[in-house]
């Protein structure tokens, strides 16, 4: 199957020959995919939490959440569906910087992310700390629309971008490796685009 724009790496134009991960197409505009109804949470009403399995660490309402050192990042990113999208900007807080607000290492190698529909998707820990990953709030310079996750989503850049959960309310660090919610329907347990790992068998 041929999936559009697609083309061997040989054949890209250079400027896009080492950052177009294989079997993916150049998208200008930003498609909104999700696995169900968009939910509508006010930032009033916005809360995350962080958990060492069953157990709370610590929790932000929206206000504190803003208290704590913002970041901004400028990263390519990669959906399964075969589109990217090159230098996109976001800003919001690293999940380092929440760490030492709550005054903790990470305890686990294993996360699960939770969002306020339901959602979740595993990560391993370390793919979310050392600058990789934030919790944004901004995309764009502008407050992210709820179609793309707002008021604030997961941000795991280097990965397939259904690990960037939407509507992001908890992390949770679990003892094993939980799958979520589309890792239980045959997506990769990992999701690296550059070793295209799209579904279990990848």
């Amino acid at each position: 199957m041929v999936t559009r724009g697609f083309s061997g790496r040989g054949n890209r134009p250079p400027e896009v020959r080492d950052r177009l991960p294989p079997g993916q197409f150049l998208e200008s505009g930003f498609p909104v995919l999700s696995a169900g109804p968009t939910p509508r949470i006010r930032t009033e009403d916005w809360t995350f939490a962080l958990k060492d399995g069953v157990r709370p660490v610590k929790s932000w309402n929206w206000v504190e959440f803003h208290a704590l050192p913002q970041t901004k990042m400028t990263r390519d990113i990669h959906c399964v569906t075969t589109w990217s999208k090159f230098d996109t900007f976001w800003e919001g807080v690293l999940i380092d910087d929440m760490l030492a607000d709550a005054g903790i290492e990470p305890p686990t190698a294993h996360t699960l992310a939770h969002s306020y529909d339901g959602y979740t998707t595993n990560v391993p820990t370390e793919d979310l700390v050392a600058g990789k990953a934030m919790i944004a709030t901004r995309y764009a310079g502008e407050a992210i629309s709820a179609d793309h996750g707002g008021p604030a989503r997961l941000l795991v850049p280097h990965l397939y971008f259904w690990k960037s959960a939407k509507w992001v309310n908890g992390l949770q660090f679990t003892q094993r490796d939980e799958l979520g919610f589309w890792e239980l329907r045959g997506y990769h347990r990992y999701g690296d685009p550059w070793r295209e790992q799209r579904y279990t068998d990848d």
